[in-house]
């Protein structure tokens, strides 16, 4: 059969064989990257990357919300022209926020680096962060308006090379530089972002030109409303994005200071920091490059429904996703758990890698569904309600940062406790509002009960081989390649003795 291209089955698909590709080139790439900077150095560059995530929520992540939406939208009712206008707007919008907010940046380089960040070794990279965000941005706006209007290849194609040019110009530089000192070793690392995303960003802006050649900019009468229409999805997601990631940016900051609150070293915290941050929250979500890409698919599909008033499209399109967020991430995150302790130690050579992952498992599973749920809300046009639960949430994390990781004896353990409970309540928020939007059921045997027994009994069975491997004097990798492939086939064997229909994953459309 030959697979439909505009289809929610294909683009996902597409767009997660490249997230599967480049999240393993980028997982090799950070392994690389810990390997010759270290766990202190890497926990200062993870310092600098919240202040790139803050930036980008106040500059780009709206608008590109409002890029994708809209564009799915006139692409459904065939104007086409409208589309080109509307990616136009909105990277003059951009443009114009990052210059006020780059000068702003520019002139506060080294209070922020000092009293937000907390380590003035920060301040190079701090400054360099600022090209790279306007080349981020120039590329996203092209990227989402290629997700709106269904070509899912070019982006796709465009994301693989890039992650393949960022890991050769970091490490290349790095192998050609060091040693330096932390502070400009940070800034190498950002240096070698900056070529990558100039690559993407140019490459993205002519195949967008290309497909755009010969449109005319729709009617100049619209122009009002095509602004209101901009405003309403893009401040709502913005703001959303900018308070999740202002919070996230606190609870990164937080988690050294309060360790460091509870007795610990500076350099230990920083270096438990590097460990949780860089390396054991990285390979959990290595699995997340499906959600990643159904989110990606699954937002304009949906405002293509909402456009045409079709509900009942719209609730199949949910469960679909639902049940193949939940079908992937079960026995991913089963198997994480297993054999995760021993890949932390061969990929890393950190012991503490292995710490804590079954929580953190939890939690990884429970902010996909909120991940899912909150990309439905957005391709509705519910964008406040996302950014209701989304702030909640946040700020439930946060509080359990400051209050665990300060207390003696709990450090670092603490943290697993605010990533359950605020993905928890972030999926449950969202639920409750694309039920009240759609009238769509709770299917709580496919999406939650039927496979997560099934990744219990592949949890338990694969740790059980995986120990009469090691034991046996078989090699890790070849015991943790057996256990998976073993995992895979026993999951897959237990889902069908409860009946749940795999066959309807592929009709995703």
């Amino acid at each position: 059969m030959k697979l439909d291209r505009t289809s929610m089955l294909y683009g996902t698909l597409l767009l997660t064989g490249t997230g599967i590709a480049g999240q393993f080139l980028g997982f090799v790439y950070r392994i690389l990257l810990s390997r010759l900077i270290g766990a202190e150095i890497m926990g200062l560059y993870q310092l600098i990357m919240p202040v790139y995530s803050v930036l980008l929520s106040l500059t780009a992540v709206g608008l590109t919300a409002a890029v994708s939406n809209l564009s799915a939208g006139y692409y459904a009712r065939g104007q086409r022209g409208a589309a080109a206008q509307v990616l136009r707007r909105c990277l003059l919008c951009f443009l114009g926020l990052f210059g006020v907010l780059a000068t702003v940046t520019a002139l506060l380089y080294d209070p922020i680096s000092v009293y937000l960040l907390g380590d003035a070794r920060t301040q190079m990279g701090l400054l360099l962060l600022l090209p790279c965000i306007l080349l981020t941005g120039v590329e996203n706006l092209h990227k989402h308006f290629f997700y709106g209007t269904g070509a899912i290849r070019p982006p796709a194609a465009v994301e693989l090379c890039e992650q393949v040019i960022r890991a050769a110009a970091v490490l290349g530089l790095l192998v050609l530089f060091l040693p330096q000192n932390p502070e400009r070793t940070v800034a190498i690392i950002v240096v070698g972002m900056i070529v990558c995303e100039l690559f993407s960003s140019i490459t993205l802006m002519l195949l967008a030109r290309r497909r755009l050649a010969g449109e005319k900019l729709g009617e100049p009468g619209a122009s009002r409303r095509m602004n209101r229409q901009i405003l309403a999805i893009a401040l709502p997601v913005g703001f959303t994005s900018l308070l999740g990631n202002l919070m996230g940016s606190a609870n990164a900051v937080l988690i050294p200071q309060r360790l460091v609150a509870a007795g610990a070293e500076v350099s230990r915290a920083m270096e438990e920091f590097g460990v949780l941050c860089g390396m054991t929250m990285p390979m959990l979500c290595l699995p997340t490059a499906f959600i990643g890409a159904l989110g990606l698919v699954l937002m304009p599909k949906l405002a293509q429904g909402a456009a045409l008033g079709n509900t009942p499209l719209i609730r199949r399109r949910i469960d679909r996703s639902m049940l193949a967020t939940s079908v992937l991430m079960f026995p991913a995150m089963a198997l994480l758990v297993v054999v995760g302790p021993t890949l932390g130690q061969l990929l890393f050579r950190e012991e503490g890698v292995g710490r804590y992952l079954l929580p953190l498992s939890v939690g990884v599973l429970l902010s996909c569904w909120q991940a899912v749920l909150g990309c439905a809300l957005n391709g509705l046009g519910r964008q406040k309600a996302a950014a209701r639960s989304s702030i909640l949430s946040g700020g439930l994390q946060l509080g359990c940062t400051y209050l665990l990781l300060g207390l003696p004896g709990v450090g670092i353990g603490g943290y697993w406790v605010g990533v359950v409970a605020s993905s928890a309540l972030g999926a449950f928020l969202n639920w409750f509002q694309v039920r009240r939007v759609t009238g769509l059921k709770l299917r709580l045997f496919d999406w939650g009960i039927a496979p997560g027994l099934a990744a219990l009994l592949t949890g338990l069975t694969g740790n059980l081989l995986f120990q009469v491997l090691l034991d046996s004097g078989v090699g890790e990798w070849t015991a943790v390649g057996a256990c998976t492939l073993f995992g895979v086939v026993l999951y897959l064997a237990a889902l069908q003795a409860q009946g749940v229909r795999l066959n309807r994953l592929f009709r995703l459309r």
